[in-house]
């Protein structure tokens, strides 16, 4: 059993140490706003925060996890009312959807760290992130206004 914190809760998971923290929340937990993208830390759909620090939890191992924090989208703001996620929606953000729980927790990681980021800082912290429908105007736009109204 590997021990640790979803969202403020205690876990315990009996899985081999060396599943993708991805698919432990998922299939283990039922927490499935984290969404599998590419399996190999590129696309950035699979971002969780591990200590408050964005990782791709495809390429992060459930022993590496132990005794940590894990937040998932589901644990950013049970109601939405997380700044990120009211921006998200203000600005119209979603196409297909599929990245973006991703996109959230990159950016919600950003603004932890920076509240007023520039646009610049935005591009270069939100890269690796990929969105297919290509909203990454719409992405910069609700990062800029979670800034402003944060």
């Amino acid at each position: 059993m590997i021990s640790f914190s979803v969202n403020g809760k205690p876990v315990s998971v009996s899985a081999e140490p060396d599943t993708p923290l991805l698919w432990v929340v998922r299939e283990h937990l039922g927490l499935t706003g984290t969404k599998f993208g590419c399996g190999a830390g590129l696309c950035g759909a699979c971002t969780v925060h591990l200590n408050g620090r964005p990782v791709r939890a495809c390429q992060t191992s459930l022993e590496s996890v132990e005794g940590e924090l894990v937040t998932t989208i589901e644990g950013l703001s049970p109601d939405a009312s997380h700044p990120v996620q009211k921006a998200w929606i203000a600005e119209q953000v979603p196409q297909c959807g599929y990245c973006q729980s991703g996109q959230i927790m990159q950016a919600a990681a950003l603004l932890a760290d920076n509240p007023s980021p520039s646009r610049d800082e935005i591009v270069a912290h939100m890269n690796g992130n990929i969105c297919r429908c290509g909203t990454y105007t719409r992405i910069i736009a609700a990062i800029q206004r979670a800034s402003r109204e944060g």
